[in-house]
C-alpha cells in the first residue's frame, strides 16, 4: 500500500511539472468585443469591414489569423504604414484577436471583374506564368480565393482590384516584405498585376 501511494505521489508530481511546462494558450477572440472596437476602423474599412473604395482593403470575411498577424506587423512596424501603426500601437494582443474575430464573422461584399481582363487574369490566377517563374495564386489562396486560415494565407475573393494591385506592386518592388510573395510578384508585369487583381475582385 505504501509503495502504491509513493508511485501515485510521484506520478502526480510528474504531471504537475508537465503542466507547468505547457505554455498557456492565448484567449480566443471575442467578436462582440471586437465589434465595439471596430468603431475606430469604420472610417476607412466600413462599419462591417467592407471599405467604400479600393484605397483601403475589405476586412469582412478575412481569416482572423491573417488579420491578427497583420495588426501585429503594423504595431511592430514590420509592415510599414504610418496610419495603421497609429491604430495598432494602441491595441493589446487580445484586442487584436477580438477585432480579427469580429471581421471574420462579417460577409464580404462581392465585386466584379472587368470582362476584358477575365481571361488573362484567370490564367495567371490558376496557372501562373511558367515562362517567368510566376507561381499560380490558386496554389496558396485556393481555386475560389478563400485562402487557408491555418497557414495565415489570406482570403482574396472579392477584394478591391485597386488594393490588390497596390499590394502586388509593393511586393514586386520590395517595399512590402514577404519572401514568398516577393518571389511571386518579382517577374509580374503591370498588365499581369492588373488582370489578376481584376479577376480576384470578381471571385466569390
Amino acid at each position: 500500500m505504501k509503495q502504491l501511494l509513493t508511485l501515485l505521489a510521484a506520478g502526480l508530481v510528474s504531471m504537475m511539472a508537465f503542466a507547468a511546462e505547457v505554455p498557456e494558450l492565448p484567449a480566443a477572440g471575442d467578436a462582440e468585443v471586437g465589434k465595439a472596437l471596430s468603431a475606430t476602423c469604420a472610417g476607412c474599412h466600413g462599419a462591417d469591414g467592407n471599405s467604400p473604395t479600393g484605397a483601403w482593403p475589405k476586412l469582412a470575411g478575412q481569416h482572423a489569423s491573417y488579420t491578427e498577424a497583420q495588426l501585429k506587423a503594423f504595431k511592430s512596424q514590420e509592415r510599414n504604414n504610418a496610419l495603421m501603426y497609429g491604430f495598432a500601437a494602441a491595441l493589446s494582443e487580445q484586442q487584436m484577436r477580438d477585432l480579427a474575430a469580429y471581421f471574420e464573422t462579417q460577409a464580404i461584399a462581392p465585386g466584379a471583374a472587368d470582362p476584358a481582363l477575365v481571361e488573362a487574369g484567370e490564367a495567371i490566377y490558376k496557372y501562373g506564368l511558367a515562362d517567368r517563374g510566376v507561381a499560380a495564386c490558386a496554389a496558396c489562396h485556393g481555386p475560389e480565393g478563400k485562402g487557408v486560415a491555418s497557414a495565415a494565407f489570406p482570403s482574396l475573393a472579392g477584394q478591391w482590384a485597386e488594393y490588390t494591385e497596390i499590394q502586388l506592386q509593393t511586393y514586386r518592388d520590395g517595399s512590402r516584405v514577404h519572401p514568398m510573395m516577393n518571389g511571386v510578384a518579382l517577374n509580374m508585369r503591370d498588365q499581369d498585376i492588373k488582370a489578376v487583381a481584376s479577376y480576384i475582385q470578381g471571385l466569390r
